[in-house]
């Protein structure tokens, strides 16, 4: 597979994987680690991008369709959320939970700002500790 078609799909599953649809972007990322196909650098960026672009979407989706039902999940989160404010979306990465968070953050309708930095960092960091320990385990390998 070219690299950039690499890229592509990573990018399209990491934006998947932050929607309620099934993306495994971990896995994805993983397995181009370990094919070499792009510098993990690169590899990481791109599925931090993917993955903020789609929890950003969920913010949008939460100013534009205010939720109604309320679910053991949405008290959960928007506790959070009343607590910590955007902070809360460093756990924007959580299944289910992240995506809630994201969609509730746009409800509330927590400032832009911060809700950009807290969610694309909470992202970018796991997607380091999933390259970290991928890159150190082939290390440990070899």
């Amino acid at each position: 597979m070219s690299e950039g078609l690499s890229l592509l799909s990573l990018f399209a599953s990491s934006f998947l994987s932050a929607t309620l649809l099934p993306g495994n972007s971990e896995a994805v990322l993983v397995a181009l680690l370990l094919s070499g196909a792009s510098k993990p650098w690169l590899l990481v960026l791109i599925a931090t991008i993917g993955n903020s672009a789609g929890g950003v979407t969920n913010v949008i989706l939460g100013r534009l369709f205010p939720l109604r039902k309320t679910s053991r999940w949405q008290e959960k989160a928007a506790g959070w959320l009343k607590r910590y404010g955007a902070v809360a979306l460093l756990l924007s990465w959580m299944p289910v939970m992240g995506d809630l968070l994201c969609l509730l953050a746009g409800w509330m309708r927590i400032p832009w700002r911060p809700v950009l930095f807290f969610l694309c960092l909470g992202k970018a960091l796991r997607y380091v500790v999933v390259a970290a320990a991928t890159l150190q385990g082939m290390m440990w390998w070899h």
